[in-house]
């Protein structure tokens, strides 16, 4: 099978052969622990920036699953010199460790869509915590996103981490996301970075955004798209 794709048809033509072969190495979807036991609070840092150092509250590991500290640092390196006139949009954004991440590196405002209800309290806390421009909002991605980069007057960088599609419910998300992507209007995005699991080949290109870098860290990948 051919691992790159030119397009997004050529992406979702493919896929249905990659998620047989995950079965075959029986990759199971992850199920939610219906045990009940005492949460014990997860804490992560900013790790580069004016906030450097301040504590960020992390949902619990059955809520969403949080960014590598290897796989932000990477992001911000490429990004960081761009920020200063950009708009930070964190999709599907957990607690807003990216979100709060970029406004420590002076992005001009950040926004997290969250739709768990969890994770989304959490991530209010963190923005109170850090800076009045970090914006939580509670929403589907699929709703909210058009309207934010419709009405922006800056440049917008897009981060989408949707969770893994080896997790219980979510095994379309990436074919959602790729034709959701391909009906949006993207003339003020900049900058697509797409977090994504290590099986998945990305389309080499999205509308007028070429894939300009992949990097690979174990389970994670990266993928950046450029106009």
């Amino acid at each position: 099978m051919n691992d790159e794709f030119i397009s997004v048809k050529d992406f979702f033509n493919h896929n249905e052969k990659r998620k047989k072969i995950l079965q075959k190495q029986e990759i199971k979807p992850l199920k939610e622990k219906t045990k009940k036991t005492k949460e014990t609070k997860l804490y992560t840092n900013i790790e580069s920036g004016k906030y450097k150092g301040k504590k960020l509250l992390l949902p619990s590991l059955t809520t969403t699953r949080s960014t590598k500290s290897i796989v932000k640092s990477c992001v911000f390196n490429v990004i960081r010199e761009d920020l200063r006139s950009k708009i930070f949009i964190e999709a599907f954004g957990g607690s807003a460790l990216m979100a709060a991440e970029a406004l420590s590196n002076h992005a001009l405002k950040a926004y997290a869509i969250e739709l768990d209800a969890k994770a989304y309290k959490i991530a209010l806390e963190n923005a109170k915590n850090i800076d009045p421009n970090l914006e939580v909002i509670h929403a589907n991605t699929f709703e909210i996103l058009p309207k934010l980069i419709e009405n922006s007057k800056n440049e917008i960088i897009l981060y989408l981490d949707p969770p893994f599609d080896i997790r219980e419910g979510f095994s379309d998300i990436y074919e959602k996301i790729y034709h959701f992507l391909e009906n949006l209007d993207l003339k003020t995005l900049n900058l697509i970075i797409f977090e994504h699991h290590s099986t998945i080949k990305t389309p080499e290109k999205i509308q007028n955004f070429q894939k300009v870098k992949e990097k690979k860290f174990g389970s994670t990948s990266l993928s950046f798209y450029s106009s």
